[in-house]
């Protein structure tokens, strides 16, 4: 998809999307502040919404309590709250990624490892950018964007006004934008050679998924990286993003996965393993708010409705 084919902004005048102009108004400011101030908004955006968005909340502390059983519970409290302001840093980000010119968005930033992504992209068969929802996601991927090219996948937003916006700026930064499920585009683009951003660490269940351990927990996993490079002999050249202490980021690509692919269930826990080690480094930039345990294996409760047992 092309940004001439995004519907455009003048499409949502309507009264009913007001409340979206406002607050892409707010987030449109806030890039413009120092960047320490508007981490700073960023977290207390977070924390105030942690506070009315009940229901996340509770997501939040129970896949805490799933993934970090050995912590007490006020450690857990504490990884709560400091994810919920790294949440709401990720939606100032998620505007920096939008507003920000390229130059502004390099100079907070660095990538380790980009020898990596030129080895694999010059055998010429297709790369799989594989890497996580962290917090960090949007304005990571347009930070890598500023030095290599690749295609992205995108998920529909509920919100056509959010959407539309997401879009255009992924548009802007890539050569080829579709839909996570379009995966007849996502093959021409490997076979043609291209890098194609991709995350497979959401519950989307469906007959394509297997049960893998992701914190020792079955996690309904899809396969579809391993049957990606399967059928397309790309690369699976994997990178990570986080952001550091003193407010900058760091993107860290690896180098392409040996003995890859596999078989699918192995090759599947072999990537949640990956992508669990990133996330311990930095536990409170991933994106606790998904219900990453929500299809379960048969005879299995539902996690999110089940009280957990709690530490003594």
């Amino acid at each position: 998809m092309s940004a001439a084919l995004v519907p455009g902004l003048s499409s949502f005048l309507a009264p009913h999307h007001w409340p979206t102009w406002v607050g892409l108004g707010i987030t449109r400011a806030a890039v413009a502040l120092p960047h320490e101030t508007r981490l700073a908004l960023g977290a207390q955006l977070g924390k105030t919404l942690g506070k009315w968005v009940t229901s996340r909340r509770i997501t939040v502390e129970t896949n805490l309590q799933l993934c970090f059983p050995t912590l007490t519970d006020e450690e857990r409290h504490c990884l709560a709250q400091r994810h919920l302001e790294s949440l709401g840093m990720g939606m100032i980000e998620t505007a920096m990624s939008w507003w920000l010119d390229d130059a502004a968005l390099r100079a907070l930033g660095e990538i380790e490892g980009l020898e990596h992504f030129y080895t694999a992209m010059a055998k010429q068969q297709g790369i799989i950018l594989f890497t996580g929802h962290f917090t960090t996601l949007e304005l990571a991927a347009h930070l890598l964007a500023t030095h290599v090219p690749f295609h992205a996948m995108y998920r529909p937003l509920r919100n056509p006004l959010a959407d539309a916006t997401t879009l255009r700026a992924r548009c802007r930064r890539s050569p080829r934008v579709y839909a996570r499920d379009d995966v007849r585009s996502m093959l021409r683009s490997l076979k043609e050679g291209a890098a194609v951003w991709y995350a497979m660490d959401q519950d989307q269940g469906g007959a394509q998924a297997v049960f893998a351990p992701f914190f020792g927990v079955p996690a309904s996993t899809i396969t579809t990286t391993s049957r990606l490079a399967r059928i397309t002999g790309a690369a699976v050249v994997p990178y990570w993003p986080m952001r550091l202490p003193d407010g900058r980021y760091r993107i860290r690509i690896l180098p392409a996965l040996e003995g890859f692919p596999s078989d699918p269930a192995e090759d599947t826990a072999r990537l949640n393993a990956l992508l669990e080690s990133w996330i311990r480094e930095v536990p409170e930039q991933y994106l606790w708010v998904h219900r990453r345990f929500k299809t379960r294996p048969p005879g299995c409760p539902d996690l999110y409705t089940t009280t957990l047992p709690q530490n003594t």
